[in-house]
């Protein structure tokens, strides 16, 4: 089959402009050195950040689970895909994030779409920081609520769409600001305090993404929300399964109200095959880890800092001060695993990795729509089971490909 001019077209500009991508086969498990392209090279590219992917504990979970239940689960929530294991998940969550309920997604990024698309449709308006992940964006767009944008981390901004003039919008409509708590390509946070009293005043809805805050944010891992304590100004708080708990799969955490509502109204939800029963078992092995060992979650903080401050000292940029990092009252460290090393245009954040990877590091090149125009990265991701010894090979051999 011969493929379409339009596709042609847009596979040629892509490499252009140095955008095009292509996929990279790792022939290994998640985990500080993987196999690329036939040989063992130390990975800075994996969410797997509390080093759980590949605990004993987890997989002898999943291998029990799997002798019980099989692997797929068959059928959607709503027939017969619901199971014990996904209700003691489920209750896990809501324990951990302090909440009623919690439902249970086969992926993150189908649990904002299904959240979002619960609690508004036409007519309603949602707020959202420019840098929020590409599925709440695609969320809004499958609710067909209005969407307005504030400027990056900018709660002012924030404050003042909350309260437009009346003839923007019907003071009748549900009116609903959603953020991510860590910005997943710069790592820092959102002004989270400051919105929730936005929102308090405006009579607003507060959504929070918590991918990539659970685990190791709070004192128990369960977020910024839980390291400011505005959990009580929350509406529901989404998270995921897939980055520090090394798993896969999706959870809103609510109340039981609101949880009732997205199992009747979620589509991606509704029309799903859910999630493994396994995958769930895991998932609470996993969590209990998280609870029982808070010394991975120190650890990993420590070596980010120690890597911002050695790039920054031999002069790179690792992006704008972690937002509100001052303010988590459980640690005076930097509050997250990713950092970002900002490169500007595209073909110097490829240039960058290339040189990397030759010299036994992988850390691909983030370029846009991912991010900005101008602002073409490496995306530095730790995890609990780097050693020192590790960051300091990183920072040294970059600047050996910076020459």
């Amino acid at each position: 089959m011969t493929d379409p001019d339009f596709i042609r077209r847009t596979l040629e500009d892509l490499r252009e402009r140095d955008l095009y991508r292509h996929l990279v086969a790792v022939g290994s498990g998640a985990g500080p050195r993987v196999q690329v392209g036939g040989r063992t090279v130390l990975a800075f590219a994996s969410n797997n950040y509390l080093g759980l992917a590949g605990d004993p504990r987890v997989r002898e979970a999943l291998c029990r689970a799997v002798e019980r239940w099989g692997w797929g689960a068959g059928a959607s929530p709503l027939l017969a895909g619901h199971t014990d294991a996904h209700a003691a998940l489920e209750a896990d969550l809501a324990t951990f994030k302090r909440t009623e309920a919690a439902v249970v997604f086969s992926t993150g990024y189908m649990t904002n779409l299904g959240v979002v698309s619960a609690l508004v449709g036409r007519g309603d308006s949602v707020i959202m920081d420019r840098e929020n992940h590409a599925s709440l964006y695609d969320a809004v767009r499958l609710s067909g609520a209005r969407l307005e944008r504030y400027k990056h981390g900018d709660a002012g901004a924030a404050a003042h769409l909350l309260n437009p003039k009346s003839e923007i919008r019907n003071p009748k409509s549900r009116l609903l600001l959603a953020t991510d708590t860590v910005f997943s390509m710069g790592g820092d946070l959102a002004p989270l305090a400051a919105l929730a009293v936005a929102c308090r005043r405006a009579g607003a809805m507060l959504l929070v993404d918590e991918a990539h805050a659970t685990g190791f944010l709070g004192p128990t891992g369960a977020g910024l929300a839980e390291a400011l304590d505005v959990g009580e100004a929350i509406i529901a708080s989404v998270g995921t399964l897939s980055k520090a708990l090394g798993g896969i799969g999706g959870f809103v955490a609510a109340s039981r109200g609101t949880c009732d509502l997205i199992v009747n109204r979620a589509r991606p939800y509704i029309y799903s095959t859910a999630l493994p029963a396994a995958a769930c078992e895991a998932a609470r092995a996993a969590l209990t880890i998280v609870r029982a060992e808070p010394e991975r979650r120190r650890r990993v903080l420590a070596l980010a800092d120690r890597l911002r401050a050695a790039l920054r000292d031999k002069g790179f940029d690792t992006g704008a001060t972690l937002r509100s990092s001052a303010s988590l009252r459980s640690t005076s460290r930097s509050a997250t695993p990713i950092i970002p090393i900002i490169m500007g245009e595209p073909e110097a954040a490829l240039a960058t990795a290339a040189a990397l990877l030759e010299r036994g590091i992988f850390c691909p090149a983030i370029r846009p729509p991912t991010v900005a125009p101008g602002t073409s990265r490496l995306r530095v991701s730790l995890t609990a089971e780097h050693t020192e010894e590790d960051v300091d090979r990183l920072v040294a051999e970059l600047v050996a490909a910076r020459g």
